[in-house]
């Protein structure tokens, strides 16, 4: 796994429509159901992965810009080298025009592992496990993500997001990780 950086993210609540029972919020990489702190693209600073090298830096656009940081999560993600096409499994690599020299937390929790979609190849688009419902049907924690990367990739390979967003699809592992 490939350290892609960190996001403060608004968690909610399992949404109505999300039909499975043992979810109780989402932890999704995309911001369909839990939305990212803001419209971050605009103030460009993030990295190749489309997330920031370091808390510090999203701390400093809230700042700049008098977003508020209270009552949101922050969240350290990793990516699997390999994106899957449908048929295939094959590299891909961040954005070269953005430099991304990611901050590795000193503490983390792992709390799952998302499977996200990435059509236009750039930042994350959907998670099908919330956003298309995907949970319904297949087992994941409460935080509507997969337990363990096995399980991830053996859903992604036996075909489990054919009927879904389109692909390319990644695999990431999700840390909450503290503030401070």
């Amino acid at each position: 796994m490939i350290p892609a950086g960190y996001m403060a993210k608004r968690v909610y609540k399992k949404p109505d429509w999300l039909q499975a029972a043992h979810v109780v919020d989402i932890y999704s990489v995309s911001s369909c159901v839990s939305e990212t702190f803001a419209d971050y693209i605009d103030y460009w600073k993030h990295n190749g992965y489309w997330f920031f090298d370091s808390p510090e830096i999203i701390k400093s656009i809230a700042e700049e810009t008098s977003i508020q940081l209270d009552g949101t999560s922050l969240f350290y993600y990793e990516v699997y080298e390999m994106e899957f096409d449908g048929n295939k499994w094959q590299s891909y690599a961040p954005e070269p025009s953005f430099p991304t020299n990611v901050v590795p937390p000193s503490h983390q929790q792992l709390e799952g592992f998302d499977v996200v979609t990435f059509y236009a190849g750039a930042l994350p688009e959907c998670s099908p496990l919330s956003c298309n419902s995907l949970a319904k049907d297949i087992r994941t924690n409460d935080h509507c993500l997969f337990s363990s990367f096995d399980e991830a990739e053996s859903n992604v390979k036996g075909g489990a997001f054919r009927q879904c967003e389109p692909g390319p699809y990644r695999i990431f592992s999700v840390y909450s990780v503290d503030w401070s």
